[in-house]
């Protein structure tokens, strides 16, 4: 599995930054918060939770 840390990096930023919560991020992607919360922590380092880190990072525009 490749590291994602840099990409949890940016994608925590810029929650912090815009103010957008975990739970209102899983509900837009249609996953639970616990899971979301789990992913941008790395304590879930599976196929779906590196989708979910490209997928935000695609859809936000931040590479």
């Amino acid at each position: 599995m490749p590291d994602t840390s840099n990409g949890r990096e940016k994608i925590n930023n810029y929650l912090k930054a815009n103010e957008i919560s975990i739970s209102s991020l899983a509900k837009m992607y249609g996953i639970s918060k616990q899971d979301m919360a789990d992913y941008l922590a790395g304590r879930k380092k599976n196929p779906a939770a590196n989708r979910t880190i490209l997928k935000i990072i695609s859809d936000f525009n931040l590479s």
